[in-house]
């Protein structure tokens, strides 16, 4: 596994629904289909007010993000329960969310899937960070450098091991809970 992810990131505010983070249009893509996987990420984020954004996560015409590492504000993941929220991230790119706080439902739903993980960070939340930034999660000990600054995020615990694993079957599966198929 990889210990650090380093890349640009993609900073976003409070309260990012699934609405804007995969509209109820785009939807209708299959995930476990791998050309639909791919244009299910294109649209990560597109859902974002342009006035607000005026540069996308994923660039028209492409399917990936120049973004592995979204820095979000409270509530990140609120509205409805979308699999396909996580998912699409993932499939755009994007490898770690770290938000002052997340909807439950997204939080649990990037541990099930075992796409993303979800980062909260404390109280020494990074303000002036902005999009295309270059970042370090550092996933042994679980903290972002900015530059020379080193920011605690809080600890995923045992549902780290379960996003390694690839999600909650693929866990299930790797630690005997459930038979794996031959």
């Amino acid at each position: 596994m990889t210990k650090r992810i380093f890349g640009k990131a993609y900073v976003v505010g409070d309260n990012i629904d699934t609405d804007q983070i995969i509209p109820a249009q785009y939807l209708m893509y299959v995930p476990t289909v791998p050309e639909e996987l791919e244009k299910l990420g294109s649209y990560a984020l597109c859902g974002l007010p342009e006035s607000l954004y005026p540069l996308r996560f994923v660039e028209a015409g492409k399917t990936k993000t120049d973004y592995p590492i979204i820095l979000a504000g409270k509530n990140f993941g609120c509205g409805s329960s979308r699999e396909h929220a996580p998912i699409a991230l993932a499939a755009a790119g994007c490898r770690v969310v770290i938000a002052k706080s997340y909807a439950r439902i997204f939080f649990r739903n990037c541990i099930a899937t075992g796409v993303l993980f979800p980062y909260e960070i404390g109280e020494r939340f990074p303000e002036k960070i902005e999009t295309g930034q270059e970042l370090v999660v550092d996933l042994e000990t679980e903290t972002l450098l900015v530059a020379d600054q080193v920011y605690p995020l809080k600890p995923l615990g045992d549902a780290k091991a379960v996003i390694e694993a690839g999600g909650i079957f693929n866990y299930a599966k790797k630690t005997g809970m459930i038979p794996a198929r031959s």
